[in-house]
């Protein structure tokens, strides 16, 4: 097993997020990333909670990623979706992402309502 060199943390009280992240555990066999539950009083949280329960966060490299940067990391990690999060480094292919989950945090409220 490899020594995770991503953290993500994730909302772990939002039934969205804790499928996407039971989705993204499957997929990650090589075990290269540790998923942190930010609600969780005991976890240290590298900037305030609020704000990372706010968006995605992952650290990648010693580099703290918010937003579809953070995804894009999480997504270079797993191989089935690393080709994905390869072209996400592209700068516009990175903006047109962030825009879409910008659009997303829109909705989100609504989504962990009927996912609840």
């Amino acid at each position: 097993m490899t020594v995770p060199r991503l953290t993500v943390w994730h909302d772990g009280a939002c039934p969205l997020c804790r499928r996407e992240i039971a989705l993204m555990r499957r997929f990650d066999t090589r075990g290269a990333i540790r998923f942190v539950d930010a609600t969780d009083p005991d976890t240290a949280c590298p900037i305030d909670r609020a704000a990372l329960l706010d968006r995605f966060h992952a650290r990648e490299d010693g580099v703290l990623l918010s937003g579809a940067a953070a995804f894009a990391a999480m997504w270079r990690a797993i191989p089935l979706l690393r080709p994905l999060g390869l072209v996400a480094r592209h700068p516009i292919a990175l903006r047109w992402l962030e825009r879409g989950y910008r659009r997303f945090l829109r909705y989100r409220p609504r989504l962990q309502r009927w996912l609840g």
